[in-house]
């Protein structure tokens, strides 16, 4: 997959909302962290299967990275690693994309949907973005209202898989995926 100047910043985007910990490696760790501190976000512990689908889903996720980015062995991930196997195809692809989004979608709604429509809120959006990769609170609410094509004031799975596949597949600066995680410059 070439990599345009403009996937490039959003790659790095994305990068830093892995890298839990700001040590500028993304580690097994910093993907615990994040779906724990997320699912107690919304109150569901330990012991809540939501919290442990969400929490296994995160650590495969975590796992399938390190497989197709870890290069060197030494369990952490640079931006360097990421963005080389990103261009790789290793990571994503149009193919494989659902198939790896989907489920994680699924568990994240099943933790962050606290009313059970199946659809999120301005709030739970704000909730569940900054409490899984620290996106500030405006960014979080314009980002919603963006991704809110309908205007109804709620944002469901298919908003959300939509908006990552053009994060990552689409090149337009003012497509709804390109603003997935705020504005990139």
């Amino acid at each position: 997959m070439e990599i345009t100047d403009f996937l490039d910043r959003k790659l790095a985007r994305r990068f830093t909302t892995y890298d839990d910990d700001r040590d500028g490696y993304v580690e097994r760790e910093d993907f615990r962290t994040a779906a724990v501190r997320c699912a107690e976000e919304f109150g569901h512990g330990p012991d809540s299967p939501a919290h442990q689908r969400l929490l296994d889903l995160a650590l495969g996720l975590w796992t399938h990275l390190a497989a197709a980015a870890d290069v060197d062995g030494d369990a952490r991930i640079s931006e360097a690693e990421y963005k080389k196997a990103f261009h790789a195809g290793l990571l994503v692809t149009e193919e494989s994309f659902e198939q790896g989004y989907r489920p994680f979608l699924d568990a994240l709604m099943a933790v962050a949907d606290t009313d059970g429509d199946g659809k999120l809120s301005e709030d739970e959006h704000v909730r569940w973005t900054g409490a899984l990769m620290h996106l500030p609170e405006a960014d979080a609410r314009a980002i919603h209202r963006r991704l809110d094509t309908d205007g109804d004031g709620l944002i469901g799975t298919e908003d959300l898989l939509t908006a990552i596949h053009d994060f990552y597949f689409d090149d337009d600066p003012a497509g709804p995926g390109s603003w997935l995680l705020g504005d990139l410059g």
